[in-house]
């Protein structure tokens, strides 16, 4: 899904529309923020390994990743309005 970019740099923010929707369990809205923090959640779950030559690389860790989406995902239906 592409994300809208604004003038800054910035990614667009995500719409109140879109987190009621969420947060009353609609599967398309809580995809939607999911998209929004993938890259985030993608950074917290790499990490750092060295191959035999003592070479560096970064490696997402796939079990961490979704853990952290599950997680999200949990918190986005727990999340109440007032």
């Amino acid at each position: 899904m592409a994300k809208y970019i604004h003038k800054n740099n910035y990614p667009k923010p995500i719409t109140f529309p879109i987190i009621k929707a969420a947060a009353m369990g609609d599967p398309i809205a809580i995809n939607k923020i999911v998209d929004h923090y993938s890259g985030y959640i993608t950074k917290l779950s790499t990490k750092r390994v060295y191959d035999v030559e003592g070479n560096a690389y970064g490696m997402v860790d796939d079990d961490m990743k979704r853990q952290l989406e599950t997680k999200l995902i949990t918190k986005i239906l727990d999340f109440r309005l007032v």
